[in-house]
């Protein structure tokens, strides 16, 4: 026989276990609505991805911190589970339920849970584990969160709602200050020399010195990086980026620069002398090769602007 103490024990268990339902949908109601409301004012409203992110900063190095108990409202991002969670960490699949029921359950008990761990970057955090606990706090209004950070070290700026588009033109503005202030390239007209993709003003500081190198062999003093820049702008950049204008080639890469071009021109240029076996293949024949490989077609352009305008990244 079931005492009445029982059957009132189980009435609270079934009216939790009902309420971690109701508490569930609502947390996915919300991340709908956010990324509704985000996609009319073009905001991004999606996680970031720690990797993505780290792939692009390149941290120099990392510190344990330690137990902390941080800001829940500073969680923008995931290692691992980015795509699960909306920015606000509401739940986004049904395969979340069972795990997140089970966390909300357990707080609704007071059952103390463990602490989550976190990557820092500035003031901001990428949960390494547990983004339900994470999901179900947000959830819950909860302000602040027990956690063991290791901080990484960055110098670019984040915030959520950043996209990965943002975040990469970033990293460029920063490598491209930081290339400015290092090197001596006030001979070079560098309001002309322009990349958007990261990584690319350290490859022009590495193809400058390779020019200076084969300069220095015919040479009996050692040219200055100033003097490699000037003879690599006239003898190598100019020419290619004066067959690149005269093919038109920009149009059919929206959204990049003559600089962007520069670069994956010259490499198509390697690879293509590398299969033939000869150096003679000309830079005119690489442009239209490369052009007619990768650049986008009319439909193609019209497509990059729809998405532009939607604000897909």
């Amino acid at each position: 026989m079931i005492n009445s103490e029982e059957r009132q024990m189980s009435k609270m268990v079934g009216d939790l276990l009902a309420q971690t339902n109701e508490d569930f949908e609502k947390a996915k109601s919300r991340g709908r609505i956010q990324s509704i409301l985000s996609s009319l004012v073009r905001k991004n409203s999606d996680l970031l991805s720690l990797y993505a992110v780290t792939d692009l900063i390149k941290p120099k190095g990392e510190t344990y911190r330690g137990m902390q108990t941080i800001p829940v409202k500073n969680i923008i991002g995931s290692e691992g589970r980015y795509q699960d969670f909306s920015l606000a960490f509401y739940p986004k699949k049904e395969l979340l339920r069972a795990r997140w029921r089970s966390i909300d359950l357990a707080t609704k008990k007071y059952v103390i849970l463990p602490p989550i761990s976190v990557f820092k970057l500035g003031e901001w955090y990428f949960v390494r584990d547990g983004n339900h606990r994470v999901s179900v706090a947000k959830t819950q209004g909860v302000e602040f969160i027990d956690a063991e950070v290791v901080e990484l070290d960055s110098e670019i700026p984040l915030e959520p709602g950043l996209t990965m588009k943002q975040l990469r033109r970033r990293v460029v503005y920063y490598e491209r200050k930081r290339f400015l202030e290092q090197y001596d390239v006030d001979c070079l007209p560098m309001d002309r020399i322009m990349f958007s993709n990261a990584g690319s003003y350290a490859e022009l500081v590495n193809h400058i010195l390779v020019h200076k190198y084969f300069l220095n062999e015919d040479s009996d003093r050692e040219l200055t990086f100033k003097e490699g820049a000037i003879s690599w702008y006239t003898t190598v950049y100019e020419p290619i980026i004066a067959e690149v204008r005269k093919q038109g080639v920009l149009t059919s890469f929206p959204g990049n620069t003559e600089g962007d071009l520069y670069m994956w021109i010259v490499r198509h240029w390697d690879n293509l002398k590398h299969m033939s076996g000869s150096h003679e293949v000309s830079i005119q024949s690489a442009t239209s090769d490369y052009k007619a490989r990768y650049g986008k077609t009319l439909v193609g352009r019209w497509l990059h602007k729809l998405k532009e305008f939607l604000g897909k990244d």
